[in-house]
C-alpha cells in the first residue's frame, strides 16, 4: 500500500475536542468509523459507523473488507497499551495502519497521584480474570488496574482484608480526563465507597507487612500453599526442578503428572507471560490444579485431563518439559521427540524402576543426573533429629 489505510485514533474523557487536527482529519475523511457506543457519539462525521460486537473479533471481517479506503477505530486513551491495538496488529500489516494515541488511563493515574509510572505495576482487570492481580500484591508495592466494572474495587478491597494487607490503600479514579472527574481512596479494611462510576482506574498501596501471604519472589511456594492429596512436589525439590527448568519470558512448560500444579504454578508466576499446560490422569486431581491457580494468581494455567502420552498429541510445542509423575518409556521418548532445538526437560523420580529409566536417558541422551536428597529435623522426645524425605533422582538436559 502506498499509504496507511486504517487509523486507530486514541479518545479520552475530553471526547473530539482533545484531538488533534490530524487526528480530526482522518475522522473527517474516514468511510467506516468503528468503536464502542461512547466513542461513536463523542464524533459528528458523515462516514458508516460500525459499533463494536461482542466478541470483537467479529468485526474483523467489516474492517478487512475497507482494506484501501480510509477507515478509523477509535479507542480508549492509547490502543497499544491494554487496547484494541494487539488485535488489529495482528490481522493487519503494520504499514497499512497509523495510530494516534491519547493519554492511557495509567499515564492519567501516575499524574493524579504524583506516581512515578515505572514504578508501578501496570495490569488490566477488564476482561480478564480477577485473580491476576495476586502475584503483584507485595509488600510496598503500587499496582494501577483498569477495572472491570463499578465492583472491582470492592471485590478488590475484600480480597486484600481477607489476605491481612486491610491497611492497604485504594484509590479509585472514575472517569479520567473528562468533566466528570473524580478521585477518592479508602483503605481496604474500611472501605465504603459508593456509586462507583463504571469506568474506573484502581490504584494500590500495598500494605503486607507481618505474616501476610506474599507470594515470594523466588520459586518454593510453602507445600501447605497448594491443595493436594500428596501428589506434590515438595516446597525443597520444587525450588531445585524450577532452578532447573530455567524458565524464561514467554515460554510454554508442559508438567506432565501434574499432581497438584505446583511446577506449572510456580513457571507461570516466574514471568506474567509465561504460559503452562499441566496434564493430569486424575480427574479430581486436574479440578485441584485448577483451583490452585486460581488461589495463586495464574488463572489462565491450562489443565488437560488425560493421560500421557496420548494427551500430549496436540498441544503446542513447548520450551521445557517437566515429568515428575509417573514417567515411563514411552511418555519420556515422546516428550523429548516434542521438544524444539534448545528445549529443556527434567524428569523426577523415587521408585528403582523410573531412576533405571533416566539413568539410561542420561547415558544415551547425555545432561545431568543428580541425587537429591532433603531430611528435614523433627522431634524425637526431647530431642531434634533428621528425617530423610524419600531420595529424589533428577535427570535434565537441553535437546541439542
Amino acid at each position: 500500500m502506498s499509504a496507511p489505510w486504517l487509523s486507530l485514533i486514541g479518545l479520552g474523557e475530553d471526547g473530539a475536542d482533545a484531538l488533534t487536527p490530524a487526528a480530526r482529519a482522518l475522522i473527517t475523511q474516514a468511510s467506516l468509523i468503528v468503536g464502542g457506543a461512547r466513542h461513536l457519539a463523542m464524533i459528528d462525521a458523515p462516514a458508516e459507523r460500525l459499533q463494536w460486537p461482542s466478541p470483537l473479533t467479529d468485526a474483523l471481517p467489516r474492517i478487512l473488507a475497507q482494506r484501501g479506503r480510509p477507515t478509523v477505530v477509535l479507542a480508549s486513551g492509547d490502543p497499544f497499551f491494554y487496547g484494541v491495538g494487539d488485535l488489529i496488529a495482528r490481522h493487519i500489516a503494520h504499514d497499512e495502519m497509523f495510530c494516534i494515541p491519547a493519554p492511557s488511563a495509567f499515564s492519567l493515574t501516575a499524574a493524579r497521584l504524583k506516581w512515578s509510572q515505572q514504578d508501578c505495576a501496570l495490569l488490566s482487570l477488564h476482561g480478564r480474570a480477577f485473580e491476576r492481580v495476586t502475584p503483584h500484591l507485595q509488600p510496598r508495592a503500587k499496582i494501577i488496574a483498569l477495572s472491570w466494572d463499578e465492583t472491582t474495587p470492592a471485590r478488590l478491597a475484600r480480597d486484600l482484608t481477607l489476605r491481612g494487607m486491610g491497611a492497604s490503600r485504594l484509590h479509585v479514579l472514575e472517569r479520567l480526563g473528562g468533566p466528570h472527574e473524580r478521585v477518592r481512596d479508602a483503605c481496604a479494611d474500611a472501605f465504603a465507597l459508593d456509586d462507583i462510576a463504571p469506568l474506573n482506574t484502581l490504584a494500590i498501596e500495598v500494605d503486607g507487612e507481618g505474616d501476610a501471604p506474599v507470594i515470594p519472589l523466588a520459586p518454593g511456594l510453602p507445600d501447605d500453599w497448594f491443595e493436594h492429596d500428596g501428589q506434590l512436589t515438595k516446597r525443597d525439590i520444587r525450588a531445585v526442578t524450577l532452578s532447573a527448568l530455567a524458565p524464561r519470558k514467554d515460554e510454554l512448560l508442559w508438567d506432565i503428572g501434574a499432581g497438584a500444579g505446583s511446577i506449572a504454578i510456580e513457571w507461570m508466576l516466574s514471568d506474567p507471560a509465561n504460559r503452562a499446560i499441566a496434564i493430569e490422569r486424575d480427574a479430581a486431581r486436574a479440578a485441584r490444579i485448577a483451583r490452585n491457580a486460581l488461589a495463586l494468581g495464574v488463572p489462565d494455567l491450562r489443565v488437560v485431563n488425560g493421560e500421557a502420552p496420548q494427551a500430549l498429541a496436540d498441544l503446542e510445542t513447548p520450551q521445557a518439559i517437566f515429568i515428575g509423575g509417573g514417567a515411563d518409556a514411552v511418555t519420556l521418548d515422546f516428550a523429548w521427540s516434542a521438544l524444539p532445538r534448545f528445549g529443556r526437560i527434567v524428569v523426577n523420580a523415587v521408585t528403582i524402576e523410573t531412576q533405571a529409566l533416566l539413568a539410561d536417558a542420561y547415558r544415551e541422551k547425555s545432561g545431568e543426573l543428580l541425587h537429591l536428597q532433603i531430611a528435614h529435623a523433627r522431634p524425637i522426645g526431647r530431642f531434634q533429629a533428621f528425617d530423610s524425605a524419600m531420595a529424589v533422582t533428577q535427570w535434565r538436559a537441553v535437546k541439542r
